[in-house]
């Protein structure tokens, strides 16, 4: 219907048009997805109706997060999602569940490095894939180089390093996006990266950068938006650049703020209550009436998911002394203040450095209506993310980390649990992801 009213209101196109038109509405919209990740971004696209071609990921364990969930998208397009559950419950393994997709499917995660000696080998694998499957042009390119290299956290441990800041080989991977975009000529693009990339290197790099993007035939616009304005509950702040081919007469979307009235505390609440080392047994949820509305309403979790990355960390005794005061504080009469290393008393404290990092304990604002950024730190310690609840005294697992970044509980992280700390806390959250990715299709479809 729609395609016959795109017809109906265009009568001077020819046949070759008409078959475009029937190839974009039969196919979606497309994109490439760069420094992927664990697919943040590629979700919030594939959420609002595009089709991935390909995703650039160098990380082993974020490649096989990726293929994970083509799998589950494969197998909930073909009504199979049973073959799905049973792999996150254990009953088959990996391999028995890959074996379901069609390799053409798979093709689409190139687990390589982006360099100068790769990218044409990537070249040839992303042609190979729109020829099997008929795709003349790429629609969006999205993604964003890793952002330790642009983080004002990165650049404050500089003098820590064994490649200081400003010659980290990362400072120029933003050529290789650039390259795509002169390769594939997307209608439109878009560009994700911390706050700090616009001052790293005395504010050079990101001149560069748009220099570059300008030179090969876009025209650009960014803005430093809040994951907070877009419904999730998180503060998070990232430089979000769209760009679109010359003389086309796109625009940068315009974004209206979505503030929820639900409380951090509405995405741990229906969770199983964990002490540290603890791993939650329970599967499926049975009693729905458990979640909150905005667990519902953003299809966070729906009746047939399985809960999976549920898994506490151990702590000592001293830590959880030390969470429990940190948890103390931050609620008694609602003062919402935090723990000052130097506070503690001498017996708990282990650190010679008590001049800087002194907030290095936490909590989670479980009584707001978001929380301070997920961090892929998260991998090394938990004490810049302690659970709200003081009887749990714990720091938070990877599905609850995932939570506040808006994944889906469906969402299956591979890798050991510092391998699926490190994803949920570098990705883009899916929610936010697909505000922008709906606000690009409006404009590519008129």
């Amino acid at each position: 219907m729609i395609i016959l009213e795109k017809i109906c209101a265009e009568p001077r196109l020819d046949i070759s048009d008409i078959i475009k038109l029937i190839r974009l509405y039969e196919n979606g919209l497309n994109y490439i997805d760069l420094f992927a990740g664990a697919g943040g971004l590629s979700e919030g696209f594939i959420q609002s109706g595009y089709r991935p071609v390909a995703h650039v990921e160098m990380n082993g364990y974020a490649a096989k997060t990726l293929e994970t969930r083509i799998a589950y998208y494969y197998l909930k397009d073909n009504g199979e999602l049973n073959s799905y559950y049973d792999y996150e419950k254990g009953k088959i393994t990996r391999t028995q569940l890959l074996e379901k997709i069609p390799e053409e499917e798979l093709k689409t995660v190139i687990n390589k490095e982006m360099s100068e000696s790769t990218i044409k080998g990537i070249f040839n694998t992303i042609d190979e894939i729109k020829k099997e499957k008929g795709i003349e042009n790429i629609d969006v390119i999205i993604g964003g180089p890793p952002c330790q290299a642009y983080s004002l956290v990165g650049r404050a441990q500089s003098s820590h390093m064994v490649v200081p800041m400003e010659d980290d080989p990362r400072n120029e991977l933003y050529k290789m996006y650039v390259q795509f975009l002169n390769k594939y000529k997307p209608r439109m693009f878009v560009f994700e990266n911390v706050a700090g990339i616009k001052s790293a290197r005395g504010g050079q790099a990101f001149k560069n950068l748009q220099m570059y993007m300008k030179r090969v035939g876009y025209e650009i616009c960014y803005d430093e938006l809040n994951a907070h304005d877009f419904g999730v509950l998180q503060s998070r702040k990232r430089v979000i650049i769209v760009g679109w081919l010359k003389g086309t007469g796109y625009d940068y979307p315009s974004f209206e703020v979505i503030h929820s009235n639900a409380e951090v505390w509405d995405l741990l609440k229906d969770l199983p209550a964990l002490n540290p080392g603890d791993e939650a047994r329970e599967h499926t949820m049975k009693d729905m009436s458990r979640l909150k509305d905005y667990v519902k309403e953003n299809n966070i979790r729906i009746k047939s998911d399985v809960l999976t990355g549920h898994i506490a960390r151990p702590h000592t005794a001293q830590d959880i002394e030390i969470y429990k005061r940190a948890i103390d504080m931050w609620f008694e009469n609602k003062r919402h203040e935090r723990l000052k290393y130097d506070d503690l008393p001498e017996d708990l404290k282990t650190h010679k450095n008590r001049t800087s990092f002194v907030d290095r304990f936490k909590v989670v604002e479980g009584d707001m209506d978001h929380c301070h950024t997920i961090l892929a730190h998260l991998s090394k310690d938990g004490h810049y993310f302690i659970h709200p609840d003081i009887e749990q005294h714990r720091s938070i697992t990877v599905r609850e980390a995932a939570r506040i970044q808006s994944f889906p509980d469906n969402y299956y992280f591979e890798g050991p649990r510092t391998a699926q700390f490190v994803q949920v806390g570098n990705a883009v959250p899916p929610m936010m992801a697909k505000v922008i990715a709906d606000k690009i299709k409006e404009q590519l479809e008129k």
